[in-house]
């Protein structure tokens, strides 16, 4: 199992090489081509949303970029910490989020999940975190 690991500050400048560095990685783990806009639009989606939590809470951590090579699998994590309101902590749009920002983070899920057929999504009091996985494709055999 190889993993390749990014972080960068939470800026919007540093998402398009996150995108570029995963769908190259993604690439050499074998997913199919005709994925890869997905994985960059997925990657893209999900560390814009980490950088927009990381600016609005005022966390300077770096967002956290793992891209996990596995045996039949292509996997991304992108982790946040941002604090995230449990079960039943608040609704999205309320007087606590006058700027709509939980319809916002909500939007972005939505694409996401319509980008990935395999996603999950974590959150807590310590952050949060997308995994991402494609299925891969092994190189073919070549009989000398």
């Amino acid at each position: 199992m190889a993993t390749v690991e990014l972080r960068f500050s939470a800026l919007p400048e540093h998402v398009r090489t996150a995108r570029l560095v995963a769908a190259a990685v993604a690439r050499r783990a074998g997913v199919d081509e005709a994925v890869l806009d997905e994985v960059r639009l997925a990657v893209g989606e999900a560390c814009t949303r980490a950088v927009g939590l990381h600016q609005t809470g005022g966390i300077s951590a770096p967002v956290k970029v793992l891209l996990i090579e596995e045996e039949k699998q292509f996997s991304i994590e992108v982790g946040d910490e941002a604090p995230h309101a449990v079960a039943g902590g608040g609704a999205s749009g309320g007087p606590g989020d006058p700027d709509g920002e939980a319809d916002e983070d909500e939007m972005g899920l939505a694409v996401i999940s319509g980008l990935v057929d395999d996603v999950e999504v974590s959150a807590g009091e310590h952050g949060g975190l997308i995994k991402m996985t494609w299925p891969t494709t092994p190189p073919p055999t070549i009989l000398v």
